[in-house]
């Protein structure tokens, strides 16, 4: 069964939750939690939005994640300052074969 890995690409701003390079877990329809830094709630449905397509093979290009390549780039919804103090965050998604 294919895992995703999401890890935290890129902070523009301040995010309260993710440091750069902590990664989510997601191992069928499951987060594993055992192998999951943090989860964010706000950045969560950006990411879900895609996750089974992605797991299910879908290339990144093809849902215009990506450029090229077989990495997937998302980002969280808080558009960070001067409209919020937080900021957004780019993860990195990669499929894994078990």
């Amino acid at each position: 069964m294919a895992r995703l890995i999401i890890r935290v690409k890129e902070i523009k701003g301040q995010c309260a939750v993710h440091s750069l390079g902590d990664r989510i877990v997601i191992h069928g329809p499951e987060i594993d939690l055992k192998t999951t830094d943090k989860i964010c709630i706000h950045a969560l449905p950006s990411l879900l939005h895609y996750a089974v397509a992605l797991r299910e093979g879908i290339e990144p290009e093809k849902l215009g994640l990506s450029k090229e390549g077989n990495k997937a780039y998302i980002h969280c919804p808080d558009p960070g300052e001067p409209y919020t103090d937080g900021g957004e965050v780019v993860f990195e998604v990669e499929m894994v074969e078990d």
